[in-house]
This record gives C-alpha cells, sequence and structure tokens, in this order.
C-alpha cells in the first residue's frame, strides 16, 4: 500500500494490485493466519448462465460486510446499482479506477479486480471471472486476488471450470462447487446475416467489422444496438437499454459482450473466429468461444449459436465442447511478484521480473505500468526525483495510472513523468493543468471513433482526479470529470442511434414478421406522406409511391409492404380528383412528361400525326385496368384542347377549306408541318389560291408558306413541343421571342429545327422569318424599277453587323452594287452603294446524257463516219 494511503479506513484510493501478500504481519491482522483460510475458501465453477454471480451478491448481502471484484467496469457499476436498490445508496460503495463513490456508512463495495480495497477488513470476499487468471495481460492481478485476498468470514471464486485443477493445487483447501447450466445450448450451424432471427447478437472482433455489420443490420432490419468494450457505462447502458427494451431487435458487439453482460439473447451468432489480442492476431480457444455463445439463452431458455457472413462453420469437436462445457484445463497461470522491493528504480525492477516460486505459475505480458516504469527509468530527471521509499511508492503509484488511449507514441509516459514530478514539487497537481486537460476534451462534436477516443481520454482524467493523495478538491474535479464523460457519453449513444438504428424501419418489421401486417395503422396526409403506425414511410408522387430515400434493400420492401394498405384506399380518391382537376393543373414538360400538381403521371408518345400526339400513363402498381383508362382519357382531353388552342389559326383555317377542293392540298400539307413549309415561295402558287389562302390567314411569302400568327411565341412553343416529339427528340430551348438575328445552329439544335421554329439560314446568321418576309417585301418594292439606295439603318434592323449585310442581302434575293469614287475632276458626293435585285432564274429541266452507242450496235458505223 502506499505510504500516503496509510491509516485511511473511510476514504480508500486505488492501491497497487500486488500491495498485500501472504505472510506480512498488516496481511495475518487483517485477514487471520493462513492455516485458517482453507474452511472460508470456497469457489463456485460452472458454464456462463449458472447463477453465479446471482448467488454471490446474496451471500456477500448476507454478511454485515463485504467486498466483489468484476472483471469490467461496466460489470461493476451494474451490480452496484443492483445493490443500492438492495441495501440503499448511504451503504453500498463503487470502486473502480475512474469512478469512488465511498459513502462514510459503506459496508457492501461492488469493486473492478485491479481496485478491491484489500486495506479494508470485509467479512465476505469474491471475485469474479477468476480464470482470467491465465490473461497474458490482466492475469497477475487475478492472480494475486486468488492467492492473497480473503474475507474474514468467507472467500468466493467464480468461474469456468477450466481452473479447477490449478484452483485446487495453489489453494488446497478450498471447496470446489459445480453448477449445471440452466438451460441448453445448441449448435445452429451457419446462417446468412439476412436470415438471422431476432433477439440475435452478432459477434464481431474489431471495430470495423463491428461497424460493418451495424451498417448492414440497419438496412435489411432496421437497426441495432452496438456493445464495445471502449463505450462507457452510460452509452453501454443506454445501447443495451435499446435491445432490451425491444426497440431494436439485434446487438452487435465485441467479444467483451462475454464477460457477464447479461441480455435476452436467444442466438449469438459468430462474425469470426479470431481476433488481434493487443500483441498478435490469434484464433479463439474453445473455451472462449463457449464464454462468449454462452451469452445465448439466459435463465431457463435455450439458446443456440452458429456462425455468419464470410466466417467457417465451427468444427466438430469445437460445437462438442460448448454444447458439453467441457474445455481443456488451464495450465498455467499467469503472476507477478507482490513483494516489491521500493529501495530504488532498479531494485523494483528486479522484483518485478522476478520469477515464478511455484509450479503453475508463469510470467504474462509486460503491463503498461511495467512497460511506462521501464521508459522512466530512462529518464536521470525521474531518478534524481525517486530518492526514498516513499517517493518511489510514488512513482509505481503514477506508472500505474491506465493506459486507456493506447496511444503508439511516448504521451502516457510522459503523462505519468509530469503527474509524478508536480506531486514531488508541488505536492499536489495543478488546478489550472487539470482543468485545461479536461477542458480540451469537453467537446460533444465528431464522429463514434473521435467520441470513444475522447471518452479514454477523460477515463484518464477521472482516474487522476480520484487520487485524493494528488488532487485537492478530488470531489470538485471527480464531479467535472463525470460531467464532461456522461456528455461524451450521451452523444457518443446519439451518434450510434443516428448510424447503426431506423426506429420505424425496426418497429414495422417487428409487427409484419409477427404477422400483424393486417392491423397496422396507415394513412395518408393531405400533402401525399404515408404515414403507417405514426412513422413516416415515404409519400405519393402521382400515382406511384416514394418510400423514404433512406430505406434501401430489404428494407425498402418493407416500407413499401407497409404503406400498401394505405394506399389501396387513397389511389381511387385521386383519380377522381384528376378527372376533375382544372386545366391549369396540368404541365408539359420539355421531355414529353405530363405532370399532374408538378408530378409526372403520363407521357406522350407519337401519333399518326404531329397535330394527335398520344397519351400513355406511367406505370403504377397501384391502379387498376379502369383507372389507368380513366386518367388516360383526361390526359389526352387535356393536350387536344392545349393544341387546338394554342394552334386555333391552323384548325381554323383547315376548318374553312373543307368545301373548297383547291385550298384542300395546300392546307392538308400545311396541317402536317404545324403550320409552316418552307421552300415554298409566292410564285408556286397561282394568285387566286394565294389570295384565298391570304384570306384564311395563310401567306405565301418569298421563302415560305405559313400562317404569322403562329408564330407568336405562344403557338410557336406549342408547335416546336409537337415536333420535337414527332422527330423522337426533347424540346430545346426556343431564344428570346424579341430576337430578330441568331448565330447558326445555336445551343446545337438538332438538323431542320430552325426552320421549323421559323427561322431562315440568312448567309452567317439564321434570320426570324417574318422580319425576313417583311424586310424582303420592302426591300422589292423599293428597287422595282432599277436599282435603289439601300435604306439607312437596315443592319440594326438586322441585328448585325454592317460588314454583314451583303450576305445577308444575298440570302435574302438581293446583290449590293459597291459605291462608286468619284473620277478625277469629278466634284460633289460620291454615290451611294446600291441594291438591286437578283434574277429569279426557274430551274430548267436536266437534260438526260445521250445514251452510249453499242461497239457492235447497227449505229456504231454511222458513228464513225460522224467522227
Amino acid at each position: 500500500m502506499s505510504g500516503a494511503c496509510a491509516g485511511r479506513r473511510r476514504e480508500p484510493v486505488f492501491v497497487s494490485t500486488l500491495a498485500f501478500t501472504p505472510g506480512t504481519s498488516k496481511h495475518r491482522a487483517m485477514f487471520g493466519s493462513d492455516s485458517g483460510f482453507a474452511a472460508r475458501v470456497k469457489a463456485v465453477l460452472g458454464p456462463t448462465n449458472t447463477g453465479k454471480t446471482h448467488l454471490a451478491i446474496e451471500r456477500m448481502l448476507a454478511h454485515s460486510s463485504g467486498i466483489i471484484g468484476f472483471p469490467l467496469r461496466l460489470l461493476a457499476r451494474e451490480n452496484y446499482d443492483r445493490m443500492v436498490e438492495r441495501k440503499g445508496a448511504k451503504h453500498v460503495a463503487l470502486i473502480t479506477g475512474e469512478e469512488k463513490i465511498i459513502p462514510p456508512e459503506a459496508k457492501w463495495f461492488s469493486c473492478t479486480v485491479e481496485a478491491m480495497p484489500l486495506d479494508r477488513a470485509a467479512e465476505f470476499v469474491a471475485v469474479d471471472e477468476i480464470q482470467l487468471c491465465a490473461d497474458p495481460d490482466r492475469g497477475h492481478v487475478f492472480t494475486d486476488r486468488l492467492l492473497h485476498a480473503r474475507g474474514m468470514v468467507e472467500t468466493m471464486f467464480l468461474g469456468s471450470e477450466t481452473i479447477r485443477p490449478l484452483l485446487q493445487r495453489l489453494v488446497p483447501n478450498a471447496q470446489v462447487e459445480t453448477r449445471p447450466r440452466l438451460s441448453q445450448l445448441e449448435y445452429a450451424g451457419p446462417s446468412k446475416m439476412v436470415r438471422l432471427p431476432p433477439r440475435t447478437a452478432v459477434v464481431a472482433f474489431s471495430a470495423a467489422e463491428v461497424y460493418a455489420i451495424a451498417e448492414l443490420i440497419r438496412r435489411r432490419k432496421g437497426g441495432c444496438a452496438v456493445v464495445m468494450g471502449r463505450l462507457s457505462p452510460r452509452t453501454r447502458n443506454a445501447q443495451v437499454a435499446l435491445y432490451q427494451d425491444r426497440e431494436v431487435d439485434y446487438l452487435v458487439a465485441t467479444d467483451a459482450i462475454g464477460m457477464g453482460l447479461n441480455m435476452n439473447v436467444d442466438h449469438v451468432a459468430f462474425a469470426g473466429l479470431g481476433k488481434f489480442d493487443g500483441h498478435r492476431p490469434r484464433a479463439l480457444t474453445a473455451a472462449e468461444i463457449g464464454q462468449i455463445a454462452g451469452r445465448a439463452g439466459r435463465g431457463m431458455k435455450d439458446g443456440t449459436f452458429g456462425t455468419t457472413t464470410q466466417c467457417p462453420p465451427l468444427s466438430d469437436e469445437v460445437v462438442s465442447a460448448v454444447e458439453s462445457h467441457h474445455f481443456e484445463p488451464l495450465d498455467l497461470l499467469c503472476w507477478r511478484n507482490s513483494e516489491l522491493d521500493f529501495s530504488g528504480i532498479d531494485p523494483l525492477l528486479e522484483s518485478l521480473m522476478a520469477p515464478p516460486p511455484r509450479p503453475g505459475l508463469a510470467r504474462g505480458n509486460d503491463a503498461s505500468d511495467l512497460e511506462t516504469l521501464l521508459a522512466l527509468s530512462r529518464d536521470a530527471d525521474i531518478r534524481k526525483l525517486a530518492t526514498s521509499r516513499g517517493r518511489m511508492r510514488l512513482l509505481w503509484d503514477a506508472c500505474q495510472i491506465p493506459d486507456f488511449r493506447k496511444l503508439t507514441d511516448d504521451t502516457h509516459a510522459r503523462l505519468c513523468s509530469r503527474v509524478f514530478t508536480q506531486v514531488i514539487q508541488d505536492k499536489a497537481l495543478s488546478a489550472d493543468w487539470l482543468a485545461n486537460q479536461i477542458a480540451a476534451l469537453d467537446r460533444a462534436e465528431g464522429d463514434i471513433d473521435t467520441l470513444m477516443q475522447r471518452l479514454a481520454g477523460i477515463r484518464v482524467w477521472s482516474y487522476i482526479a480520484a487520487r485524493s493523495d494528488w488532487v485537492k478538491d478530488t470531489l470538485h474535479w471527480q464531479n467535472t470529470a463525470r460531467a464532461v464523460e456522461d456528455k461524451l457519453s450521451d452523444a457518443l449513444h446519439e451518434r450510434l442511434l443516428s448510424r447503426f438504428v431506423d426506429r420505424r424501419s425496426a418497429h414495422l418489421m417487428r409487427r409484419l414478421e409477427a404477422g400483424e401486417g393486417d392491423d397496422l395503422l396507415s394513412a395518408v396526409t393531405l400533402r401525399g406522406e404515408v404515414v403507417v403506425e405514426g412513422h413516416s414511410v415515404g409519400h405519393i408522387e402521382g400515382f406511384g409511391f416514394v418510400p423514404d430515400p433512406d430505406a434501401a434493400g430489404d428494407e425498402k420492401k418493407l416500407v413499401l409492404r407497409a404503406a400498401r394498405r394505405a394506399l389501396r384506399a387513397e389511389m381511387p380518391r385521386r383519380v377522381t380528383l384528376l378527372e376533375n382537376a382544372p386545366d391549369d393543373g396540368f404541365a408539359w414538360t420539355p421531355e414529353h412528361a405530363l405532370t399532374w400538381g408538378g408530378t409526372p403521371v403520363g407521357r406522350l408518345l407519337r401519333g399518326t400525326t404531329a397535330l394527335r400526339p398520344r397519351v400513355q400513363v406511367l406505370d403504377s402498381e397501384f391502379l387498376d385496368g379502369a383507372e389507368r383508362e380513366r386518367v388516360r382519357r383526361r390526359l389526352q382531353a387535356w393536350v387536344d384542347a392545349q393544341v387546338r388552342r394554342d394552334l386555333a389559326p391552323l384548325f381554323a383555317a383547315e376548318a374553312a377549306a373543307q368545301d373548297k377542293p383547291a385550298l384542300r392540298g395546300p392546307l392538308h400539307r400545311l396541317s402536317e408541318s404545324l403550320g409552316l413549309i418552307p421552300g415554298l415561295d409566292e410564285e408556286t402558287l397561282a394568285p387566286d389560291i394565294r389570295q384565298a389562302l391570304k384570306a384564311l390567314g395563310v401567306r405565301s411569302g418569298r421563302f415560305a408558306l405559313f400562317i404569322p400568327a403562329l408564330l407568336k411565341p405562344r403557338a410557336n412553343a406549342t408547335r416546336m413541343r409537337l415536333w420535337s416529339l414527332f422527330h423522337g427528340i426533347a424540346t430545346p430551348d426556343l431564344p428570346n421571342a424579341a430576337l430578330v438575328s441568331l448565330p447558326p445552329n445555336p445551343s446545337a439544335w438538332p438538323s431542320g429545327y430552325a426552320t421549323a421554329a421559323g427561322w431562315i439560314e440568312a448567309g452567317p446568321i439564321l434570320l426570324r422569318l417574318d422580319i425576313a418576309e417583311k424586310i424582303a417585301g420592302e426591300l422589292g418594292y423599293r428597287a422595282r424599277r432599277g436599282p435603289a439606295t439601300i435604306p439607312a439603318g437596315l443592319a440594326s434592323r438586322f441585328a448585325i453587323k454592317p460588314d454583314m449585310l451583303p450576305a445577308v442581302l444575298r440570302r435574302l434575293g438581293f446583290r449590293v452594287l459597291p459605291a462608286l469614287g468619284l473620277a478625277p475632276g469629278e466634284h460633289g458626293p460620291p454615290a451611294p452603294a446600291m441594291l438591286l435585285p437578283l434574277r429569279r432564274r426557274k430551274p430548267q429541266a436536266e437534260v438526260p446524257p445521250p445514251a452510249p452507242i453499242r461497239a457492235t450496235g447497227p449505229f456504231a458505223a454511222l458513228a464513225a463516219l460522224r467522227r
């Protein structure tokens, strides 16, 4: 025991795990002579689910005082809460590395094995999971308790049958009791992840595996709880409550689940059969597999175990051993010398390295406290300060600060060095330093791994804050560290929930798998949101159902299944709403989709003519044939009305020509061309036909036969939608209606689109048809009797540069005569450039070439004479 802690009875702090050895005067004063131990030592051994821990707590609470040591802080906290419920908070204490709750009247102590207060006399002492004596890293602590920790009336060791031979050899007078398992454990074989039954715990052996499996279960099963050794008790309890309260039916855990965490697990599935033990990768032993598999089937309920994902099946030998609970006995327990020499650093190291004194014991791996002492022994400043036995004890205590962070550099050694140095020089740790270190961890943002690393850091400071011989106002600093740990724990729980749990899917899946699908309460809100059992599962778009975007795979199927009942009643109502909807509720997109209320419900297909497109209703599993036809008729009626309204001049001219046979042909061609036939100029039609067409609103111009009213923005937009649909393309954007000219092929228009849209090629530009007809008519009238001057501002009317004007005019049928300069001796202004119409030449019929004369034919001789 540290000298700083000598004589303290009411407020014990963490002491060296090897401070008490049999044969010392202090040990005999507390526990009596060795000869009296045998009658009071009992080992209760057996597989999991035998009620060993429950028995020990009942026995301890039956005594007037007691101490019980657990392998995990989580278990110490869990059983502390159970004991408080039985005996009241003022009589129960909790001592772990990071937490110390020690009321003045405390009689019963729940501790981690390392933190058991061996300086306190107690009628009852117990150690759980005593087979951990064989653990290479922590086993020496358990072995020390096995050899030295005794209660004044009763001592109890709880664990696996594998330790029986060595326990009986090392503690020959111990009474051994074997307890049978309360339920059966059966091998279920390998299983795919999607076929795992509810109430399954999947066990993986790395954080990356745990995360990957939890993500998969979330997508396929709605979510899972996550339990890892790095979780704080608060986070772990919240995750376990999530599982125990059946908010989720699956648990993903590391092998920490094998240490006494009692939950209602029916099946344990191994995702792997090997792990990294901190030093090297290795395969799990049969006893370790049995310890983990034993979490299935608690109480009198039988359980099963098996493998999943890529894990190979268990061998017949391992299966037989796990089912029968017969494992190879331990042949060695880990040991470290407890009679330490504090006369100096080197003697202390030598005593720690001492070989085991008897068969059955062996040195394990070097613990972090020994590694830290080795690192500090190389520091000359530390050696200068470690000059007395008291200071050596302080140095050893500082080295025993747990390395929860597991950093690979010398950060932990430097921390221990600073604690030792400050306590020596200043008698206590600096309050400012403590405040800064804790404040640096007081941040709840970050991902899961970041928060767990901060929790590891705050656990170190919780341990330091609990040392009343190092810290002034230890209660304040314990509470400060606890508040930060609680904050980080809550944040970590929320991150785990948001990443690995979908409560909606978990609830719906549980109801549906239980055969309660017909009883689900479902409805559709006014906004089209589909709600099942109070959970939003998606929304309606048109006559289709869009599941929640977070749903995928099996979850998506589940959501669709849950929503069908509500949609069966909703869809007929929506069909009726569409039939009675006003026309302004529909729209026609450039991609030829028909929308209702902004949502696609149909699409247009090419019809027999460009003016008569066909409507197709979008696929929906919620519409029957009759409902689909009602929707199609309403959409077709709207499309036909839109076309007739926007292209009314074309339909009016076609109707007026029905009793005029001479006009039917031109108007039929005009109808097929959506009101514009390029290249059909005024000389093609007879004058009387042109006049008759003009009366119907049809213009026979220099460049096309067209209806000017259809070139207005709204009508032209409808024309080009119909043209694009007929040609199987999406409708390109039309230019601004105020533009007169454009560069050639704007926005990569498809071939023929510019002409159909009312633009003509005019040399280096595209010119709007109506503007071209108007200006060409004016110029033709101006130059009807011969060359005429070019009107001022003509280039600006075309919205082009002046140097482009000759090329544009030539395409319109005019040539520009350049201005002639003044001859020598002439005076006055020069003659301007003149405009002259190009002669229109009617195309001549091509004369076919003469037929070739055969060399052997009757005309071959005449041909020769002509030559």
